[in-house]
């Protein structure tokens, strides 16, 4: 497995937020965190990335523990964080101009080197031809194109995506899930998102974890066997409903 969550749990104060969450995401899979608001997720991403210890569990990658060792996977917050100052290509590039060590070749400016590096994926994220723009320059897409090749260029292994999708309207957010399915078949990078939207979960996932409760905990794990990357049309099938049927059973009373 590329991660691995076990037992983790983790309180505020005398408020335990997460009870014992085990979970795995393996390489190139998609995985959903979904569940009720206030039930831990962002806490839990919090303790993944190494930002907030747990009280009791660990967490691994590639077997490796990282556990309260932040900078060890990738993490996009909801709002997509683009410094408005910058060009589009610095944003992007930030991550590789912070990296210690790395890939740069003797002599070469650390700046060039990692705009150059950036500029390579920027035809392959739907960005060429944006590179000098500012992130006021942009459409929510594209900001969250951007976001999300800065994300990918941080680790290319692991990424926490917690509610990537959630301020777009519901026009760009369909033309960007079509898009990440696609660029997700082509990167393999391994992701972790955090959503509420019962639809985007069952649409992006090879597997869905469903929180609830309070504390926390994992009450399920469904598997989407439909093959991805999965058309808008995949929404008005039977088996799509039937997922969404097992779903909503399991958030009975909790709700979104």
């Amino acid at each position: 497995m590329k991660l691995e969550v076990k037992g983790v749990s983790k309180s505020f104060e005398d408020k335990q937020i997460l009870k014992d969450i085990s979970l795995e995401l393996g390489e190139g899979e998609l995985v959903c965190l979904l569940g009720a608001s206030g039930g831990g997720k962002t806490t839990l991403f919090h303790v993944i990335s190494g930002l907030l210890l747990p009280e009791e569990g660990q967490v691994l990658l590639d077997g490796r523990e990282i556990t309260g060792k932040p900078g060890q996977v990738s993490y996009m917050l909801q709002k997509d964080m683009l410094l408005p100052y910058k060009t589009v290509l610095d944003n992007v590039a930030l991550p590789l101009m912070l990296r210690k060590g790395g890939e740069k070749p003797a002599g070469m400016r650390k700046k060039k080197w990692a705009r150059e590096k950036a500029a390579a994926y920027f035809e392959e994220f739907g960005l060429a031809g944006y590179e000098n723009k500012y992130p006021a320059q942009l459409s929510g897409g594209m900001r969250q194109r951007a976001a999300l090749l800065r994300t990918y260029l941080f680790s290319g292994e692991v990424a926490l995506l917690d509610e990537p999708f959630s301020a777009l309207d519901a026009m760009t957010k369909n033309a960007i899930h079509q898009w990440y399915l696609s660029i997700m078949e082509e990167i393999r990078l391994s992701t972790l998102f955090i959503t509420h939207d019962i639809d985007e979960a069952i649409l992006l996932s090879d597997r869905i974890y469903i929180l609830s409760g309070r504390p926390g905990e994992i009450a399920a794990q469904l598997h989407i066997d439909s093959q991805r990357p999965r058309s808008p049309e995949f929404l008005l099938t039977e088996e799509f409903l039937e997922y969404k049927k097992q779903i909503l059973e399991q958030l009975s009373g909790g709700g979104l």
